[in-house]
């Protein structure tokens, strides 16, 4: 499918250029903020609690930063709706929403590894509009919609020019229930690493789309994602020139949480490697016995 993800939003939602720039200067700031508080408790997290998934971790960092966004962007846009990974969805008297993931990375950050991101979308009946990701570790903020484009803080950016899968350098993540399903992406990880010059896993959705986005790296796909993982880089990817769809069932819905991100050179290529991949069974990966 075409790319045409957020230009298809802001036609549908005859949104105007002015408000579209109000918007995006919002969402900015409100990731400024939150990549702030980030640092300020970066290696001095207070409490680790474990949400209902084993592996989903949460901190005070994650709550203090979500509830200072999400007070900022309802005094700044009353009419908005919220969407955001902690505090669940509230409605606005519009049909923009916003969605937040205030950390983007939780356990790469309660363990200070410094991968790890504050991320805010717009989103217009579950289309991205526009998307703004706080790496603040690197002190990057990454931005931009189909209209201002893309940028690293100030500067364009773009997706990479390679053009062959065997030369490109990709990245993925595994969902936390990997140990307990066989269709966990791990066959897809062997694969790929055999076909391209390597596969990482950054362990920040967030932080991994603004990286294809800015051309650091080629290719994306995960599954298992929530729409507060990836809208804020879906806007950014397709503003740097990038392509997204689902590798799944190639009709992409940001709720399904599958994703392929990549320039558009490598696209028809990586679809295809995916394709051939069958899961692992059980005993090759020590999965958990599945019910």
């Amino acid at each position: 499918m075409k790319s045409n993800l957020c230009d298809q939003a802001i036609r549908e939602s005859n949104i105007s250029r002015g408000e579209l720039e109000n918007y995006l200067a919002v969402a900015k700031r409100a990731a400024t903020l939150g990549g702030e508080v980030l640092m300020q408790h970066y290696r001095k997290i207070v409490s680790i609690n474990q949400k209902s998934r084993e592996g989903d971790l949460v901190t005070n960092a994650d709550i203090e930063v979500e509830n200072l966004i999400v007070s900022f962007l309802k005094k700044k846009t009353p009419e908005c709706g919220i969407f955001a990974e902690e505090g669940g969805y509230s409605e606005g008297d519009s049909s923009f929403v916003w969605c937040i993931d205030p950390l983007d990375g939780t356990t790469n950050y309660t363990h200070g590894y410094p991968f790890f991101a504050c991320s805010i979308g717009l989103i217009w009946k579950n289309k991205p509009i526009l998307g703004v990701i706080n790496v603040p570790f690197f002190k990057e903020l990454y931005w931009g919609s189909p209209v201002q484009g893309a940028f690293c803080n100030e500067e364009k950016i773009s997706v990479s020019t390679s053009n062959k899968l065997s030369d490109s350098l990709l990245v993925t993540g595994f969902s936390y229930d990997r140990s307990s399903i066989i269709d966990n992406n791990y066959a897809e990880f062997c694969w790929l690493t055999n076909k391209t010059r390597g596969v990482r896993r950054g362990g920040a959705a967030a932080v991994d789309l603004a990286f294809i986005a800015s051309g650091r790296l080629d290719g994306y796909w995960e599954k298992g994602l929530s729409p507060w993982d990836i809208a804020a880089g879906i806007a950014i990817v397709e503003a740097a020139g990038g392509v997204i769809c689902d590798y799944k069932s190639k009709k992409f819905e940001l709720k399904k949480g599958t994703i392929l991100a990549s320039n558009p050179y490598i696209k028809s290529e990586l679809l295809l490697e995916l394709d051939k991949v069958n899961p692992l069974d059980q005993k090759s990966f020590g999965g958990k016995p599945i019910n």
